[in-house]
């Protein structure tokens, strides 16, 4: 009967169209299309607007140091501040680089001089952008005027740079290496793609079923056909997961690999969980239509939840105990740090925990959904 179950449900959604669309289809195109803005990563060449009030040897240099940064592109140089403002508030500029009159004679006569920036803070990406970036082209700035000074006290310009930085520091980034946002963010969403895309497939399939009275499966309360269905649902979360683990971040070249048994062992673990869950939520819905708004609309809800985005300390106790009700959030906190860090099955020890307690309790309520639906 199991076998018989698993086939029939696998017939069923091949015939369902609009179930086929969001269960296999779906998830390809949302894996070219989702990552296609993050493609370049990293935000560059931010435009950025300089107020030289100052017209100095020095004020010149940091703006030929504004151009050359990969990150911004000057578009403007004026000494009007009025004029820069302008352009900020009618989103030309995002940044803008404040050079005051007497910088270049405080700097000789050895006194406190400052250059302000100022940025579009409605932009967070952009804005953070052009501000390190002006920032980095005035500490450029200061610490050649710093190394000339202490070139001028020192035998060479080697001792000097000693002088200047004792301890070197050199920043490696281990896991996320092209420091982008794609590879940030995609590797999580994809498994809140496959949790919502079979669950909107599954409640459009259930619903269709209880309207038209076609159940598939001519005994479906056996426990070989609760059996079965789930298996079958199962398979679809496993075929999903190994095409974005397996295909998507290889082609987008995001970091793969870290545990490949590990993420193995918490695919199937997830695959039933996710399966169980879709099938007892899928059995409170009598009409197609009523689980594809729901899901739509609580996508991004289950994506703050999941702490992918959103730290979790930053969350009320209570949502904090309540987004363990969601598959999606072991899923995508297992997944990160087994396929992107590497880590070991006992590090994410609280997330296979969470999703063998979800997946007993899904089992239990959803086999006595299934005897009396």
């Amino acid at each position: 009967m199991m076998w018989t179950a698993f086939l029939a449900t696998w017939r069923a959604m091949l015939a369902d169209k609009g179930a086929l669309t969001l269960l296999f289809a779906g998830g390809v195109l949302y894996s070219f299309f989702y990552p296609l803005p993050y493609t370049r990563e990293v935000v560059q060449r931010v435009p950025v607007a300089v107020v030289d009030q100052d017209r100095s040897s020095m004020s010149r240099q940091m703006t030929r140091f504004a151009m050359a940064h990969p990150a911004l592109q000057v578009v403007a140089v004026t000494p009007e501040l009025p004029a820069a403002q302008d352009l900020l508030w009618r989103g030309d500029v995002m940044g803008v680089l404040i050079i005051p009159e007497g910088l270049q004679t405080d700097v000789l006569a050895g006194r406190a001089a400052q250059a302000q920036v100022a940025g579009n803070g409605l932009y967070l990406m952009l804005n953070k952008v052009a501000l390190n970036g002006l920032a980095e082209v005035v500490g450029t700035v200061s610490a050649g005027i710093e190394l000339k000074r202490l070139a001028a006290a020192t035998p060479s310009s080697y001792q000097a740079a000693d002088q200047r930085s004792p301890i070197a520091f050199d920043a490696v980034p281990l896991f996320n290496v092209k420091e982008g946002y794609g590879a940030y963010v995609v590797p999580g969403v994809a498994t809140l793609i496959v949790q919502q895309t079979l669950l909107i497939g599954m409640t459009m399939l259930f619903g269709t079923w209880y309207q038209r009275k076609t159940f598939p499966l001519p005994r479906r309360r056996t426990m070989g056909g609760y059996a079965g269905m789930l298996l079958a649902f199962a398979s679809v979360v496993f075929l999903n997961c190994c095409y974005f683990f397996g295909f998507v971040f290889w082609f987008q070249d995001y970091p793969r690999g870290g545990n490949f048994g590990g993420m193995v062992l918490l695919l199937a673990l997830f695959s039933l969980t996710e399966a169980a869950f879709g099938m007892l939520l899928a059995m409170l819905f009598r009409t197609r239509e009523r689980g594809t708004q729901l899901m739509i609309a609580t996508s991004m809800p289950v994506l703050f939840l999941a702490g992918l985005t959103w730290p979790v300390s930053s969350m009320p106790a209570l949502l904090q105990a309540l987004r363990w009700l969601l598959p999606s959030t072991a899923g995508i906190q297992g997944f990160v740090a087994l396929n992107q860090m590497g880590a070991s099955l006992h590090d994410i020890r609280h997330e296979v925990a969470g999703l063998l307690v979800l997946l007993a309790a899904c089992l239990v309520l959803g086999w006595r959904r299934w005897r009396v639906a």
